[in-house]
């Protein structure tokens, strides 16, 4: 693990034995990234530059679909992580809660540049249009649904967060 990683961790009260019993993998940080999207607020969305591209052409294409793709999250730091870890306890949530819907510091996808959440949050999203057309388009395009129900991770299941891997 890395020593940015192990140290957020233990400041968390995140062990190396959850770590392992969990089957957490560890992901890499994203060392350059490019911007993915600006939404309406001015808030940008960065991607490693080949995830960014493919979302641009996934988002093109829902459109012409009539079916509107937006980003809620993307690129987030090992340290912003650790951020959503540290609220989440402050606000008297387990770290059972916790680690069911976050993952720790430097084991989140998000990390790789490559991990995007689309539109929502809420698990009612896998009942709208976007949803669908997702699971019917988006793998054309490198996109994958990450946490599925009975992922190996434990994560509650996420209709919303999808991962590009490069298609050839």
């Amino acid at each position: 693990m890395n020593e940015k990683s192990k140290a957020l961790c233990e400041e968390l009260g995140i062990g190396k034995d959850l770590l392992i019993a969990r089957g957490f993998v560890e992901y890499p940080e994203a060392r350059v990234l490019a911007t993915a999207e600006v939404d309406e607020d001015g808030r940008r969305f960065e991607l490693e530059p080949e995830a960014a591209a493919a979302w641009k052409q996934l988002r093109a294409a829902a459109a012409r679909d009539h079916v509107e793709l937006r980003l809620v999250s993307a690129y987030r730091s090992i340290e912003y992580q650790a951020g959503i870890v540290r609220r989440k306890q402050q606000r008297g949530q387990s770290l059972e809660e916790i680690l069911a819907v976050s993952a720790p510091p430097g084991f989140s996808e998000h990390h790789t540049g490559r991990a995007v959440d689309i539109n929502s949050l809420e698990t009612e999203f896998e009942h709208s249009g976007a949803y669908a057309w997702l699971l019917l388009n988006a793998e054309r395009f490198g996109f994958h649904l990450s946490y599925p129900r009975g992922n190996a991770q434990g994560y509650a299941f996420e209709p919303w967060h999808w991962c590009y891997r490069a298609t050839s």
